[in-house]
């Protein structure tokens, strides 16, 4: 018999836990699990890697993808120690997984330090209002990369 979704998440917990404990990155663990079986597994590097999207889920995405020689998660089950941030929740999506779930919720990632907020409210905002300089610049060939993507014989839908 499988392991339960329970199992799964105390599997997550203990990798986000564990990767504290060894000084490896901040306290988030992910795992990728297809029929019953884990696939990958992540725990945040961002800081041992110098890496800011280093987080939990990316890097158990790009090591489920690596494994699966895939860049989609078909039919697989995201396990993560707490509720993805808004770039994971990204890559999550773009990957399409068949269900995600989490522990912690994104109010004990923020009374623990780890505050999304502000990057929720920034991504509603108009460009002009932003914390950081966002400004679209309108070059003559913007376009040309999708024209080029529409005819081209070399491209996989995704």
């Amino acid at each position: 018999m499988g392991k339960s979704k329970e199992e799964f998440m105390q599997m997550a917990i203990d990798l986000a836990k564990e990767n504290v404990e060894k000084g490896n990155g901040g306290p988030f663990g992910a795992i990728i699990v297809k029929n019953g079986e884990i696939i990958a597994t992540g725990a945040n590097h961002v800081t041992t890697s110098n890496d800011p999207t280093a987080h939990a889920e990316v890097t158990a995405i790009r090591n489920a993808c690596k494994e699966l020689n895939s860049f989609q998660l078909d039919d697989c089950e995201i396990y993560s120690s707490c509720e993805p941030c808004p770039m994971c929740l990204g890559a999550i999506y773009w990957a399409r997984p068949k269900a995600l779930y989490f522990a912690a919720d994104k109010n004990d990632a923020a009374k623990a330090g780890f505050d999304d907020s502000f990057i929720y409210k920034e991504i509603k905002l108009d460009y002009s209002d932003r914390y950081i300089l966002t400004q679209q610049i309108n070059a003559k060939d913007k376009l040309k990369p999708f024209e080029v993507w529409d005819v081209s014989s070399l491209k996989l839908e995704y």
